[in-house]
């Protein structure tokens, strides 16, 4: 069936018959841009999924930037019209440029607050088999959960120290390759970030920020000065601002294929590249899933900063930000993390 409303246009297909499951699917956001090859195997990957054919799937595709965009463009929106597998597939084209943090504030926003729930994808992220299985678990395990604010489906390179038994951990920082979250958390977010200022005047406050990586806080900085575009470093203080988790597989189920230098930014590296792994993940109750203090450091120690980008980010960053901001912000009273969530 074709709908079209304005400038949206919207395709649904149906796939029957849907196999037996007592679970309830969180609908699939996948948002994409001008990789139709990197699409596809997205596409694939979530249709190996045992879940797909009960999930709903929305997919957003963004509009060009410059005519230089408009074959790659067009070349998306073709395969996305040949997309079957799912309970249903809805196609949002968007006929200007958005931008990623704006299609996934918007996106998520729009199918979150009819479903509750949601799992996203971006067109570069190729999941296992079970990923559905796992995403779908781990959202249903932890909805009444208030300190665990998202859950992931990628876990970072980093080190899973011995005496650590659980297969979930939980971490002070968000993640945007494969993750989850509930609409009481997504609505918390104010991705304005009103009490900016109020925080960068607190130094224990940056601090703690900084407890899930030392580019944390230079890259907030540099989403309020324009330098970047980012959803989920806002997403990330979120979670700090409630001091709440994300909580992540002690084996990855997602890799990506976007770090080649192609996508937003991202420039070509391998240092994310980790193993993906098929099987059942215990999900211990959340009571169980404190920050493990060695799993923390090794994301510290992922995340720190080479001398000479510490360097860079003074000059070109934090003292950017108090040239241009201290002096003409009226600041409000001490910042202080509000409650978790109730």
């Amino acid at each position: 069936m074709f709908f079209e409303f304005g400038t949206v246009f919207v395709m649904w297909f149906f796939e029957f018959p849907k196999p037996r499951t007592n679970m309830k699917t969180a609908p699939i956001i996948l948002f994409c841009f001008n990789r139709p090859e990197h699409l596809k195997k997205t596409v694939e990957a979530l249709k190996n999924n045992a879940l797909a054919s009960v999930s709903d799937l929305y997919i957003y595709s963004d509009g060009p930037r410059h005519s230089k965009d408009t074959p790659k463009v067009t070349a998306v929106r073709e395969y996305l019209s040949t997309v079957t597998g799912f309970q249903s597939t809805t196609v949002v084209e968007r006929p200007e440029n958005w931008g990623l943090a704006n299609s996934v504030i918007a996106g998520v926003t729009e199918i979150i607050e009819k479903y509750g729930r949601v799992i996203v994808m971006e067109d570069d992220l190729v999941c296992t088999p079970d990923y559905l299985q796992y995403m779908n678990q781990m959202l249903e395990t932890y909805k009444d959960s208030p300190s665990v604010f998202s859950v992931s489906g990628y876990l970072f390179p980093i080190a899973i120290p011995h005496n650590y038994k659980q297969e979930v951990c939980a971490l002070p920082r968000a993640c945007s390759w494969g993750w989850g979250t509930w609409l009481n958390r997504w609505e918390k977010a104010n991705f304005e970030v009103p009490d900016f200022a109020e925080f960068m005047q607190n130094p224990l406050a940056k601090k703690d920020f900084m407890q899930g990586g030392e580019d944390m806080l230079p890259m907030l900085i540099k989403q309020r000065l324009g330098m970047i575009d980012s959803w989920a470093i806002r997403w990330c203080y979120t979670h700090f601002k409630y001091q709440a988790t994300c909580l992540y597989p002690t084996k990855s189920k997602i890799y990506s294929t976007g770090v080649d230098g192609k996508g937003t930014n991202v420039r070509y590296t391998n240092r994310f590249a980790t193993s993906t792994h098929e099987g059942e993940v215990v999900m211990p109750s959340a009571e169980y899933l404190k920050i493990d203090v060695g799993i923390q450091k090794g994301l510290q120690r992922f995340f720190q900063l080479s001398p000479q980008r510490r360097v860079i980010n003074h000059f070109k960053v934090f003292r950017r930000w108090e040239l241009q901001y201290k002096q003409s912000i009226k600041i409000q009273p001490t910042f202080l993390p509000q409650p978790e969530l109730m």
